[in-house]
């Protein structure tokens, strides 16, 4: 089955872009990033960036964009059956290096799991350098650690969010 990847959230003032490997089937049947009920990441921004939790996904968009984040995911398509990042095949990546001209304020790329940073790794070469860092994936797929281990790892965040 052939998955696209959706546009990006993101503003001109992004510093931070945080990057998923490819929409699960939910966050695709629902049109939304992180869309599995199970999925931490929404938890965990609203966490790290105290406010209070929210459903809604254009609160959840514009939470984003307040505190300067950018989100998308590295691969543009993809072969997938099922969600599991493990399954891809045919995986085309998404244009970075445009994306990243028209968002000149962004210097630190996060990876939301291993298969993410891989990913780039394998198909993006950039001109200027980046800080990346990778962090645990929100997947609740990735079970090797608990929701508290996860959350501390990403609290790196909070630091790094300039208004």
């Amino acid at each position: 089955m052939k998955s696209f990847s959706f546009s990006p959230i993101s503003s001109h003032e992004a510093n931070i872009l945080i990057l998923g490997t490819m929409p699960g089937t939910k966050s695709l049947e629902l049109n939304q990033y992180y869309g599995h009920n199970q999925n931490n990441f929404w938890k965990f921004m609203f966490i790290i960036l105290r406010e209070d939790f929210s459903n809604d996904y254009e609160t959840r968009k514009a939470l984003l964009q307040k505190n300067n984040i950018a989100l998308w995911d590295v691969l543009q398509y993809c072969d997938r059956i099922g969600s599991l990042d493990s399954a891809i095949k045919n995986e085309i990546a998404n244009d970075f290096e445009t994306f990243l001209e028209k968002h000149s304020n962004i210097k630190i790329i996060l990876f939301n799991g291993q298969k993410a940073a891989s990913f780039f790794k394998k198909y993006v070469h950039l001109k200027k350098t980046y800080q990346l860092i990778t962090l645990p994936s929100t997947s609740p797929a990735n079970a090797s650690k608990g929701f508290q281990s996860k959350l501390d790892e990403w609290k790196i965040i909070a630091s790094l969010v300039r208004y």
